[in-house]
């Protein structure tokens, strides 16, 4: 079962290449294929990543649900498996995705922690344990069946935010979904330029509006209004 790695990226010099050095050096020889999807970063992101071993490929289309179906049509592994830029892979994610496919899980993600020992961080990592859709996320990483991921149709491209969540919820509806009992590092930049009161509100109102099924742009607007970034 080939693995076909697929990483969206925009502007994320400060951390691709270490990813994916990561993916190959926990990885068997033959075992996955990288896949970085660059969607005219600035910064060098695209050139970092193909230094460290990466197919860099410039999407068409910007936006994360349009650069991972990208990525998923030049994909070659029967399994996929989305990786956002600044996250910390767990080493044993090949065997364990495996696994779980084998066991019958077409699709699934993992629990995480951040990179940062603050208390109510580490409230935060303990929810990802939970199957609620609200603690799920992009953060986790995903992998899915090429089957399944077709028969869904891939990402839905109307989402410019919340593409994590939709697509999560349209596999609970057709496939068991495994939350992997292990952890992927996720990087707390958020939550530092911010306060953890103003990150929670701010996803809490993203939520909030996505299940009232406002637009997907109106959204966005809102979110990133009610946040700092850096």
């Amino acid at each position: 079962m080939l693995l076909s790695v697929i990483i969206p990226t925009y502007n994320e010099a400060a951390g691709i290449a270490n990813l994916v050095r990561q993916l190959h050096q926990y990885a068997p020889t033959g075992a996955v294929e990288v896949l970085v999807i660059d969607a005219n970063s600035s910064d060098g992101t695209a050139e970092l990543a193909r230094q460290a071993g990466a197919t860099v490929l410039l999407s068409p289309k910007p936006g994360r649900a349009a650069q991972m179906n990208y990525g998923a049509q030049h994909a070659t592994g029967n399994i996929l498996y989305f990786v956002h830029a600044d996250v910390g892979i767990h080493p044993d994610y090949v065997a364990t995705i495996r696994q779980a496919v084998a066991e019958g899980y077409e699709a699934g993600c993992y629990r995480f922690r951040f990179d940062s020992r603050h208390p109510l961080l580490r409230l935060n990592s303990y929810g990802t344990r939970f199957q609620g859709i609200m603690s799920r996320g992009g953060d986790q990483t995903l992998f899915i069946t090429r089957g399944l991921f077709e028969r869904l149709h891939g990402f839905d491209e109307h989402y410019c935010i919340m593409e994590d969540f939709d697509i999560i919820r349209r596999i609970r509806r057709q496939a068991r979904f495994l939350i992997v009992p292990q952890d992927v590092v996720v990087s707390a930049r958020k939550y530092e330029t911010n306060s953890w009161l103003r990150v929670q509100l701010a996803n809490l109102t993203a939520f909030s509006l996505f299940f009232l099924n406002v637009a997907p742009t109106r959204i966005a607007r809102t979110y990133k209004a009610m946040l700092n970034y850096r």
